[in-house]
């Protein structure tokens, strides 16, 4: 059991399906209490059941994160039913494949909105609510993608926001290290989702030839997911902050000038 997670209030944005609910669950296992949103709150409702299922705590609140007001409105719901938080992951997320020339300015906005604006808005409530909270230390995490770094043909808008996550988590680090709080990111490469699998790997083609890319030789699982965002908010990490933990199976060095070398497969 990694160290220092029971007790915590924990908030998940996205909490609905996929990483969210898998780490919701995870870390409510542990021992926390956790507070999941996101629009739609009938996905949010069986995220808590499953916990509750199991014994654990949690509450559903609606939430859009592209509005301030009403992430406000969360934390203040999750303060009153827990206490303040001292733990954020910042998951929600927006994307589909387009070509940039193609891509409407409202389509641009929401990405970015909910993506970056979203966990800017997230983890400053948290922030401003730290100082009361009952956790002597405090943690965020912010779930972003390898291709932050790379860019994506395809996912202009996902990748600059993104991006720009990625560079706020390490001025957030700093600036926010003197109240306790700890901000890292998880970068997954193509992970096993449900959504994942139907929009971005959904035949056998697609797949054999993404795999084949990655030194390991298969996608991210969810469990995968789950013990790396564990390891970033416990204890076990206490002097981590500002990093990212890239989690793509060698996916981006295998692009090295060794790539075409003979390795044998195991077995």
């Amino acid at each position: 059991m990694s160290r220092g997670i029971e007790g915590r209030v924990v908030a998940i944005t996205g909490g609905g399906s996929g990483m969210g609910r898998a780490m919701a669950v995870d870390l409510a296992g542990l021992g926390a209490s956790v507070a999941v949103c996101g629009r739609r709150v009938e996905p949010l409702e069986e995220t808590v059941a499953l916990i509750e299922s199991a014994g654990g705590t949690a509450v559903a609140l609606t939430c859009d994160v592209r509005d301030p007001a009403q992430v406000e409105a969360f934390f203040a719901g999750v303060t009153e039913r827990f206490g303040a938080p001292d733990t954020l992951i910042n998951n929600a997320a927006g994307n589909f494949v387009a070509n940039a020339v193609d891509l409407s300015p409202n389509g641009w906005r929401a990405v970015i909105d909910i993506v970056l604006n979203g966990t800017f808005y997230c983890s400053r409530a948290l922030a401003l609510g730290f100082p009361q909270a009952t956790a002597a230390t405090g943690s965020i995490l912010n779930i972003i993608a390898t291709y932050a770094w790379t860019g994506n043909p395809g996912t202009a808008h996902s990748a600059a926001a993104k991006a720009g996550v990625w560079n706020l988590t390490k001025s957030l680090a700093v600036e926010w290290a003197p109240l306790g709080l700890r901000v890292n990111c998880l970068a997954p490469g193509p992970t096993e989702t449900e959504a994942a699998s139907a929009n971005l790997f959904p035949t056998d083609a697609i797949r054999d030839a993404m795999t084949s890319e990655i030194p390991l030789g298969r996608f991210a699982t969810l469990a995968d997911i789950v013990g790396s965002a564990r390891f970033l908010l416990s204890d076990d990490a206490s002097y981590v902050t500002g990093e990212t933990l890239v989690l793509d199976g060698g996916e981006s060095l295998a692009p090295g000038m060794f790539r075409h070398s003979p390795i044998t497969p195991k077995g």
